[in-house]
């Protein structure tokens, strides 16, 4: 499944490679949500995933969020948020990532989405890098956790909406994670934990 509806939003999923292993990730439970399977045997080339999107005129957004890091395929999510860009320019995309990015590629990516995505949603997870290594098992230890807050930093001067996400686990202080939002004048979405 390359392209899902949820909602009003058409989901895209072009990838299951995670630079996480997180102990909540729901691929760790089930072979996809809202009843599709979203595991892939290979990744889906620009032209299928095009095809997969068909005229999303009539949906709210197009989010880049699967069963994995959608930014570890970069360059396909350029290529996409440009045709849609140019072909729908009215429906807004949105990039569902772990913020990880800049460290996955050692540079700054952030410029290459000014003018092609309305809203990113970082997964930040944790109030502080140690929980978020605990909970989160990125291959870059407790290093991709001050990356995702400079990445977040970074967006804001190419993306029109930052959003930094956390999931309402037991374990994590949301209201630290909100201060850290307020701090990076960003917003904080709190999403809920499915068992």
């Amino acid at each position: 499944m390359i392209a899902y509806k949820l909602g009003n939003s058409l989901y895209l999923n072009i990838t299951n490679r995670c630079t996480n292993r997180c102990e909540f990730c729901i691929r760790q439970r089930e072979i996809g949500v809202g009843g599709y399977d979203l595991r892939l045997e290979k990744e889906p080339s620009l032209k299928e995933i095009i095809e997969a999107i068909g005229d999303p005129s009539g949906y709210k957004e197009v989010v880049f969020c699967g069963y994995g890091e959608p930014l570890l395929r970069l360059q396909t999510v350029l290529d996409v948020s440009r045709y849609l860009k140019k072909n729908y320019p009215n429906v807004p995309i949105r990039i569902n990532t772990n913020g990880q990015a800049n460290l996955i590629y050692g540079e700054d990516i952030t410029p290459q989405f000014k003018g092609l995505v309305d809203v990113i949603s970082i997964s930040l997870n944790a109030e502080n890098a140690e929980k978020y290594q605990e909970l989160c098992h990125s291959d870059y230890g407790k290093e991709a956790y001050y990356s995702i807050l400079e990445f977040a930093r970074k967006c804001k001067n190419h993306i029109p909406r930052v959003v930094l996400s956390v999931v309402d686990l037991p374990s994590i202080d949301v209201e630290k994670c909100r201060r850290l939002a307020e701090d990076l004048c960003v917003e904080l979405r709190v999403r809920i934990y499915y068992e």
